[in-house]
């Protein structure tokens, strides 16, 4: 249980939530109430670096995402058109969140649906890319209209206590795998599934240097830790020559090749993308489980990484509610909605966003900041490739432990409590999905109540929700 001190610092971060909280005057002044940054007990310079950290931790979606859906959209000049598009739906995903939620969240084109979309759905199912999109499209409609009425925030509301703990750790131990991953540190195994890495590599000793800098920084409470050490990293990459940037031979990896090209390029309109998405063809029964997929994993996928990240900030009241719920989940289908228009896979809300919330970004300024860098991307994407995955990892690894902070507020002696909460957090990492990680805690919660005399203890929307992902699947699954 929470100390008594540690639950009036909750209190007093749950009354400073973004909103108005400033009388200065001028345009900075406007700023402050606009955004609440003095509210929510922030700076705008820490905001602003809070924004820097989550892009670099992200910004990798700017060249993963073009080689992922190039295998399935064929266009003229598809990889320089994908980076754009990406861009651009990163920008305004971040932009409408910033801005109109006001919230330190960033959105962008995710992983994994992104591999859906081009291997399973156009490649497997011979669904062309265009009506893909548009399937696409619907899910984000569908985003919206729940959560406007408020379906979205009422299941959040339902979620129990112990179970948002769980959700907060399970992206913990996600992040922390997904920057393991990308350091080569815990590696595929065909007898084991995974393993551990070559340490002696580049990638691995890059990130595990990176990883001891950016925690003595922490330690030592240095200001914009995180940012520093992902440059700090950067930095020892070049100098070294390591070997941990894409684009060498045989798809392995090379030692940076400098700006070959400087580092400005132009900007290229994606035009065989915008626009080019079949609603009409999307619409037909057929595709039903394929927009319900889309649906249903980013429905899941975003409301975890939401309350997960709301509940780190200690945003969430008494009653597991949120500031402006609605407009936030909103603004989540509204990317979705802009993203599959511009031509690229569903657009959401990134678990990386962590990054810059441990780096102190609280309100929307972090992901305007964000979404500015996005724009910038377009102009000075040669600039994001001087940032490797070995860098970022000791961020993502570092943020992951700090979020594992909630899991001592759990009941772990209660097996109705503490069971649905060890799967919640194990199945993330373990099934690489947010989704099944919230989907099977909600399940065996409902279930184990049910089952030992707690029925009346549930939420009638929550019995509501596990009845729906149980038939999902079992009869859905793709």
């Amino acid at each position: 249980m929470s100390t008594t001190k540690e639950n009036s610092r909750a209190d007093e971060t749950r009354v400073q939530a973004p909103g108005p909280g400033s009388t200065g005057r001028g345009v900075k002044g406007a700023l402050d109430r606009f955004f609440g940054v003095t509210a929510a007990g922030s700076t705008f310079p820490r905001e602003v670096r809070a924004g820097i950290v989550t892009f670099l931790t992200m910004s990798y979606i700017i060249v993963v995402n073009p080689q992922v859906l190039g295998v399935a959209i064929d266009v003229p000049n598809a990889p320089v058109q994908i980076l754009m598009t990406t861009a651009i739906a990163g920008c305004v995903g971040c932009l409408v969140m910033g801005l109109i939620a006001r919230y330190p969240f960033a959105q962008a084109p995710g992983m994994g649906l992104n591999a859906f979309f081009s291997y399973t759905v156009v490649l497997g199912m011979g669904v062309p890319w265009r009506t893909a999109l548009g399937a696409v499209f619907i899910s984000g409609v569908l985003f919206v209209v729940l959560s406007v009425v408020g379906a979205r925030r009422a299941i959040v509301m339902a979620i129990p206590q112990s179970l948002k703990f769980a959700i907060m750790a399970g992206i913990g131990t996600f992040l922390a795998f997904l920057g393991l991953r990308s350091a080569g540190i815990v590696v595929t195994d065909e007898a084991t599934l995974v393993t551990l890495g070559d340490l002696s590599a580049p990638t691995a000793w890059v990130a595990i240097v990176g990883l001891l800098v950016t925690a003595v920084l922490l330690q030592l409470k240095v200001k914009g830790a995180l940012l520093w050490g992902i440059l700090a990293s950067s930095v020892l990459a070049i100098v070294t020559s390591a070997q941990v940037y894409g684009g060498g031979e045989d798809g392995g990896l090379r030692a940076f090749p400098g700006f070959t090209d400087g580092l400005v390029a132009m900007p290229v309109w994606p035009s065989e993308l915008v626009g080019q998405l079949d609603l009409a063809g999307a619409l037909g029964l057929g595709l039903f489980t394929v927009v319900f997929t889309f649906f249903f994993v980013d429905f899941f996928d975003a409301t975890g990484t939401l309350t997960g990240l709301t509940q780190k900030m200690g945003y969430l009241d008494e009653r597991g509610d949120m500031p402006r719920a609605k407009t936030t989940f909103a603004m989540d289908g509204v990317a979705t909605m802009f993203g599959a228009f511009m031509g690229t896979s569903t657009t959401g809300t990134y678990v990386e966003s962590a990054s810059g919330i441990q780096d102190g970004g609280r309100t929307g300024v972090t992901s305007t900041v964000t979404g500015l860098l996005f724009a910038a991307a377009m102009f000075l994407w040669p600039l994001t490739g001087a940032i490797p995955g070995a860098a970022t990892a000791p961020a993502l690894i570092l943020v992951g432990a700090m979020m594992m902070d909630g899991i001592r507020h759990i009941e772990w002696d209660e097996i109705s409590e503490g069971v649905p909460s060890f799967l919640a957090i194990i199945a993330m990492p373990l099934t690489f999905s947010i989704a099944n990680g919230v989907s099977l805690g909600v399940i065996s919660y409902c279930a184990i109540k049910a089952l030992t005399g707690g029925l009346r203890k549930v939420h009638p929307v929550l019995y509501l929700v596990a009845a729906l992902l149980a038939v999902r699947y079992v009869f859905f699954a793709v």
